[in-house]
């Protein structure tokens, strides 16, 4: 059994981390890398790449929606070119930070949106496509099914699907929006089985109660939980002790 692990780090914010990067990467396989649009800077891109390196863990671009003042998690409606071209400028900027991108992340309400826009899914792969021409090779995308999925295969590129160990699920399967009850999972021994599960079963259980099937590569976590390093740290020992190999899929 093989599984990738992926946080969302290199998010500061006025020049103030969000999570514990170093003890984050510690842990993971992938590390979803702020670009500057959410969070982040020049500065923080060159941090998490030397981590990345000296961890031995995955870059991803981790492009959002130019919106800093809500930390990229309101919805936009961006015109398709502009929206190509944002993305476009993230990537460059953490490629620029000495990134070896592997695959690419979009973040907060983006990721929402790419999965059921698909003028903002296609604007966002070719994004990911025209960097992929100029590196030679075709990035993974990384998300949830929908869109997104559908516009990656269409420019050529590989779709990895992921699963949430800390979001709550509703009985459709998507994620229960933030500030509504069970939206958040914070308790480490229940992020630590809920990744066995997906591993070995390949289901989460909804809110609900619903079992939902999910078959996914990689498994996030948010690294500005307060709960983020026990939880990463829980997840790790419990894939280990099950004999689990956590690793990179790009």
């Amino acid at each position: 059994m093989r599984v990738d692990l992926n946080a969302d780090l290199g998010e500061t914010v006025a020049g103030v981390p969000t999570a514990d990067d170093e003890a984050m990467f510690a842990v993971i396989s992938s590390a979803n890398v702020a670009c500057g649009a959410h969070a982040g800077d020049a500065a923080s891109m060159r941090d998490a790449v030397e981590r990345a390196a000296r961890f031995g863990v995955a870059v991803g671009a981790h492009p959002s929606y130019d919106d800093r003042a809500h930390f990229g998690r309101a919805r936009r409606d961006p015109a398709p070119a502009d929206l190509r071209a944002s993305v476009a400028a993230q990537l460059d900027a953490l490629a620029a930070a000495g990134a070896d991108i592997r695959y690419v992340k979009p973040h907060g309400a983006l990721y929402h949106a790419v999965i059921d826009d698909p003028p903002q899914a296609r604007a966002v792969t070719a994004a990911v496509a025209d960097l992929s021409a100029r590196l030679g090779r075709a990035l993974p995308v990384l998300g949830m099914t929908g869109a997104i999925a559908e516009a990656a295969a269409s420019a050529g590129l590989p779709f990895v699907h992921e699963a949430f160990l800390d979001r709550g699920y509703t009985a459709r399967g998507s994620l229960v929006p933030r500030g509504e009850p069970g939206a958040l999972v914070d308790d480490p021994a229940v992020v630590a089985d809920r990744a066995l599960r997906l591993v070995r079963a390949g289901e989460v259980e909804a809110v609900d109660g619903t079992r939902i099937a999910v078959d996914a590569a990689s498994l996030c976590l948010h690294g500005d939980t307060p709960s983020a390093v026990a939880m990463a740290r829980a997840v790790r020992a419990a894939l280990d002790t099950a004999g689990v190999t956590v690793r990179a899929p790009w």
